[in-house]
C-alpha cells in the first residue's frame, strides 16, 4: 500500500493531534516567541528569495501555497510585495489560521492572501493549482512525509516549485538542537535527514533538486526541487 493511502495509524493519530493541540494553544502568543528570531524569519527570507528566483524566470502573475502557514507571516509578505502574486496559506490549526486572517486584516493588506485549514496530506486544492508551494518549520510534524511531498507536487502545475524548509540534523549541533532538544519538548516529532527529503522529492517526481544549510546554531535545512 502506497504511504499516500496508508491508513491511519496509533503514531500517525499521535503525531497529529499533538501537532493540532500544539499550535492551538500557541497560536494566540505565536508572534511574539523567541524561535521568531532565530528560525521563522531566516525560513522567511530564504523563502522569499526562491520565490525570487522563480519569478525572475517565469516574469508573470502567480500563486502560491503555503503549508503549515503558522499565523501568516510569510503569506503577508508576499501580499505586501510588488509581485503579482496571490498567497494562500494553510495550517492543521484553526486557530493559527483565524489568528493569520486577522493579522492580514490589521495590515491592511491585500484581499489577494486568504487563509484555509486543512491537512497536508489531503491539500484541498485542484491538481496544478498553483506555481510555487513553500513550507517551512512544519514538516517534522508530518507522520507520512513522503506523501505530504507527493501532495504538493499534485498541487503545482508543470514548471512549479517547491520549497522546503525544516531543521537540519545532519551534524552534531542539528543533532542535538532539533533530535535531543526540540524531540523532548515536542515530542512525536521527526526531522528528516537531507538524503530523506532529497529521496521523498525524486520519488514526488521533481527534477533539479537542490539544497543548502543556513543557520549555524538553530541550522535550518533548504530544499528545492521543481515540477
Amino acid at each position: 500500500m502506497s504511504e499516500a493511502h496508508r491508513e491511519p495509524n496509533a503514531r500517525s493519530l499521535e503525531m497529529k493531534s499533538r501537532a493540532r493541540q500544539q499550535f492551538e494553544a500557541w497560536s494566540g502568543t505565536y508572534d511574539r516567541s523567541i524561535l521568531h528570531h532565530f528560525l521563522f524569519r531566516p525560513s522567511y527570507a530564504a523563502a522569499l528569495t526562491e520565490i525570487g528566483r522563480w519569478h525572475a524566470e517565469h516574469p508573470r502573475p502567480f500563486r502560491v501555497l503555503d503549508v503549515g502557514c503558522g499565523t501568516g507571516t510569510l503569506t503577508g509578505l508576499l501580499a505586501a510585495s510588488p509581485w503579482p502574486v496571490e498567497a494562500v496559506g494553510m495550517d492543521y490549526s484553526p486557530g493559527m489560521c483565524v489568528q493569520a486572517a486577522a493579522k492580514v486584516a490589521r495590515a491592511g493588506l491585500p484581499c489577494s492572501a486568504r487563509f484555509v485549514a486543512g491537512d497536508s496530506e489531503h491539500l484541498p486544492f485542484a491538481d496544478g493549482a498553483f506555481d510555487v508551494v513553500t513550507c517551512s518549520n512544519s514538516f517534522h510534524h508530518y507522520p507520512h512525509q513522503d506523501a505530504v511531498v507527493r501532495e504538493m507536487r499534485r498541487v503545482l502545475g508543470p514548471g512549479g516549485r517547491l520549497v522546503l524548509i525544516d531543521g537540519f540534523r545532519d551534524n552534531i549541533v542539528g543533532w542535538v538542537t532539533f533530535d535531543v532538544l526540540i524531540n523532548w519538548v515536542e515530542n512525536a516529532v521527526h526531522h528528516a535527514t537531507w538524503q530523506q527529503v532529497h529521496r521523498y522529492f525524486a520519488d514526488a517526481g521533481f527534477r533539479s533538486i537542490r539544497r543548502r544549510k543556513i543557520n549555524f546554531w538553530l541550522p535550518l535545512l533548504v530544499t528545492v526541487g521543481d515540477a
